[in-house]
């Protein structure tokens, strides 16, 4: 296997298209810290040298496990985290603020047992932060030297944009990478985000390649599904047969593990190889919880799809579309909050 690498936005940093993901290192997944480090010291004997891991990861464990792994060996890694969601009780211990962001990027510069961060990425949007404020924050820490470029994940097109305008005005730096999720069932960031990003000359690290362990070859039409173990347990909804939106997911599945059978590779493999194709991707992540699961995954890293495989994939799933909802962990508030989508009810009636 030969690993690919390409450069990561217009940072100069070159970075594998294959990136190690830490999610399940630690308690929700591998709670095994040696072999978690094993995991990691694989990956990066393999090519691998790009790293993502986030503060709320197991609640910091994942981050600890991967500084760890990494002495001795940090400057041959690009580092990656994240910050935004809730770190313990109380307030004013998540979100995009000044005052949480430069109070936890210590705490991950902490825990990764480094002096500096080469990606730090903003969760998810906060609507209750001033995106100046976000940016000013961020800014000042690559110019402190904390970290060296900067992103953000999972964000609408319409708020990079914001982002991009907002830091072109006040001679902040900008976002040098978005990480979204994409997937074979979940192609939405074709059609807006992806084109975006390769205008604005940003970094593309993709999340949940295997769609949530749905596209792992372990649920498959008309078997049994265990909903109380692994990636089911988890999101139990995403995969229980009898919800009726489940079902074209189940039908891709089937169509793709034929595509992936007659190239003689694995469904994870096809998946992986899929997220890689596309031109406005830099990087693909995978967040294997075993040695096994690693394996299995890099075995797609050489695979090449030509255009005729690329055309089928396009029949089975339309370019741009979702099968199901990415995320899980984050919905826009103008979808979330029914108020901002009614006009108040005195207009209403006048109207």
């Amino acid at each position: 296997m030969t690993m690919r690498y390409r450069t990561l936005g217009g940072t100069g940093i070159e970075v594998s298209v294959h990136c190690l993901g830490a999610m399940m290192f630690g308690a929700v997944g591998n709670k095994d810290h040696d072999d978690c480090v094993r995991i990691i010291h694989a990956a990066l004997d393999r090519g691998i040298n790009f790293i993502d891991t986030a503060d709320m990861y197991s609640a910091g464990e994942s981050e600890e496990i991967v500084g760890k792994a990494i002495e001795g060996r940090r400057d041959d890694v690009v580092l990656a985290t994240k910050v935004h969601f809730p770190m313990g009780e109380g307030r004013n211990r998540g979100g995009n603020s000044r005052r949480w962001i430069v109070k936890e990027v210590e705490e991950s510069l902490r825990r990764l047992r480094t002096d500096w961060i080469d990606l730090y990425q903003v969760h998810r949007p906060d609507h209750t932060t001033d995106i100046e404020e976000t940016l000013s924050a961020l800014t000042d820490l690559v110019r402190a030297g904390k970290i060296r470029a900067f992103g953000c994940s999972t964000f609408p097109a319409d708020e990079i944009v914001q982002a991009y305008h907002v830091a072109e005005r006040r001679g902040l730096q900008r976002f040098r990478a978005e990480q979204p999720p994409y997937s074979l069932l979940a192609r939405g960031i074709e059609a807006s985000v992806l084109p975006l990003c390769q205008r604005l000359g940003m970094g593309v690290l993709t999340w949940s390649p295997l769609a949530s362990g749905f596209l792992s070859g372990k649920y498959r039409k008309g078997q049994a599904i265990d909903l109380t173990t692994g990636r089911a347990s988890l999101t139990p909804a995403r995969f229980d047969p009898s919800i009726l939106g489940n079902a074209a997911k189940f039908d891709a599945v089937e169509e793709l593990a034929e595509v992936a059978d007659g190239l003689g590779c694995s469904l994870p493999e096809l998946a992986v190889a899929f997220c890689a194709a596309h031109p406005g991707v830099t990087s693909v992540i995978t967040g294997p919880r075993t040695m096994e699961q690693l394996e299995s995954l890099l075995k797609g890293a050489s695979l090449t799809l030509d255009d005729a495989v690329l055309d089928r994939i396009d029949e089975i799933v339309p370019p741009g579309a979702n099968l199901y909802h990415p995320d899980g962990a984050w919905t826009p508030p103008a979808l979330s909050d029914p108020a901002r989508r009614r006009r108040p009810l005195v207009e209403r009636a006048a109207g």
